[in-house]
């Protein structure tokens, strides 16, 4: 149902989430996630564009969340890189059905609408704090050998809205907030490999 670009782009935002404030290069996030660096590269400037990420150049430079991930909700990370295109009239492009959708196009795009208010609702913090004894989103067995430090559980904390919150929002003195937001990165925007 979701891109490969997709799949990327939430294992990345998943690895620098257990990174607050510490800028990571492509090279780290690619070795961490199992991504190739140079598709990496490119989903990662769209994530920084999108502002989900922010860039910092030079020595010690990278990426780093641009949003705590108590704020960051996982439609956003999806919306970045490959949006999710609703059914707004008939695909097949008949012009009896007008702008009126038929039952099965309707259906299916009720679908993609509960996805969509799924993904809004969830935050990448409430993801990270599930119980499991899996990393989210990346390989976790004995023998995959990933660099990763997610810790085994997020703490949430509560606002005052109600919502939880993450205790750890990442540092901006570290990621600095001046940075160019196309950082090192490529200048092409990634393209999307077929669904999976």
């Amino acid at each position: 149902m979701f891109s490969q670009t997709v799949e990327y782009a939430l294992r990345a935002v998943a690895y620098l989430a257990g990174q607050p404030g510490k800028p990571a290069t492509t090279e780290d996030v690619a070795t961490a996630t199992k991504v190739p660096p140079a598709y990496l590269a490119k989903v990662l400037q769209s994530l920084t564009r999108a502002g989900v990420l922010k860039s910092q150049r030079g020595v010690g430079g990278g990426v780093c969340l641009h949003r705590d991930p108590a704020e960051l909700s996982i439609l956003e990370v999806v919306q970045a890189v490959d949006p999710i295109r609703r059914i707004r009239t008939c695909p097949l492009g008949l012009k009896s059905h007008g702008v009126k959708l038929c039952p099965l196009h309707a259906r299916l795009d009720n679908a993609l609408a509960m996805v969509e208010d799924s993904f809004a609702k969830t935050t990448l913090a409430e993801v990270l704090a599930e119980p499991t004894t899996s990393i989210p989103l990346v390989d976790s067995s004995p023998d995959a050998e990933i660099p990763c430090a997610f810790p085994p559980r997020v703490e949430l904390g509560m606002r005052a809205n109600g919502r939880e919150s993450s205790p750890k929002s990442p540092d901006s003195r570290n990621c600095a907030d001046t940075a160019d937001p196309a950082g090192a990165l490529p200048s092409n925007p990634p393209a999307s490999p077929p669904t999976v």
